[in-house]
């Protein structure tokens, strides 16, 4: 393709290493595409919370794509500037109780957004106690299930310790029905659940339009199935090589793993 006009780029698995961490290499490249004029779009399954330590790292102050495409966030400003597709307290109640049914033993969790990447008026990660954080962390405050399932969520998590997500995945699709969409960016017993059609393909062509940017000059990297919307989407989609096959199967090319620098390795054709 010719040089990108944006670059957007899934972050973990793909634009940080195996430690979680931004490469010399890689962070090098990203820089001198910023200093060439082209955005650089953070598009994550992660809240905004979790983006300004990724960007910070890169220089990064423009737009990052959360949440899978709920949430476009401002990096520079620290603001939430879009929310689109809330899950309301109705459809929640609904979908945790076919997949109370169809995945026994599940947890949940309920993503929350306020106006900036941590507002003090909004409880972020909402948990109820049988929910299990697959990072490890303890993140989150434990809550009734009602509570959780009582306001509107950008996502609802759900996890299974001893289940993969693909297994989850095709377990919850079987139960529910167009009104959401299910999608996974860990392999070990999560799976997220988000309004239909909310993707990063979705977010990211918000991104676009407000920057004037075609598909076509779009460049853009992932490794898990949140990234399948967005790498059909884009006018170049690439895979790591260490990407899920459902990920693989729809890119336009495939290069190094994470743990390589295969984002560098591309984006150093231009930069």
């Amino acid at each position: 393709m010719e040089q990108p006009l944006l670059i957007a780029s899934d972050v973990d698995g793909t634009l940080l290493d195996a430690y979680e961490r931004l490469s010399e290499r890689t962070n090098s490249v990203v820089r001198r595409a910023v200093a060439a004029g082209v955005p650089v779009v953070l598009a994550s399954g992660r809240p905004p919370r979790w983006i300004p330590s990724v960007a910070g790292a890169a220089g990064l102050t423009g737009y990052a794509v959360c949440a899978n495409g709920a949430v476009l966030y401002d990096i520079g400003a620290d603001r939430v500037v879009e929310v689109n597709g809330l899950l309301p307290p109705e459809l929640l109640v609904e979908v945790v109780a076919e997949l109370r049914k169809a995945i026994p033993g599940c947890g949940f969790a309920a993503e929350r957004v306020g106006r900036s990447a941590i507002d003090p008026e909004v409880r972020n990660l909402v948990i109820d106690d049988g929910y299990h954080n697959p990072w490890g962390d303890s993140e989150g405050m434990v809550t009734p299930l009602g509570e959780i399932l009582g306001h509107p969520a950008m996502k609802l998590l759900v996890s299974h310790d001893s289940m993969s997500s693909d297994e989850m995945a095709a377990a919850a699709r079987a139960v529910l029905d167009e009104s959401v969409d299910i999608t996974f960016s860990a392999g070990f017993g999560l799976i997220e659940v988000a309004a239909h059609g909310i993707t990063k393909a979705s977010g990211l062509a918000e991104v676009c339009q407000r920057l004037d940017v075609p598909r076509e000059r779009v460049i853009a990297f992932g490794d898990m199935p949140n990234d399948v919307e967005m790498l059909r989407w884009a006018g170049h989609g690439v895979a790591m090589a260490n990407a899920h096959p459902a990920v693989r199967e729809v890119a336009d090319e495939i290069t190094a793993p994470n743990t390589e620098d295969g984002v560098a390795q591309v984006l150093e054709r231009w930069f």
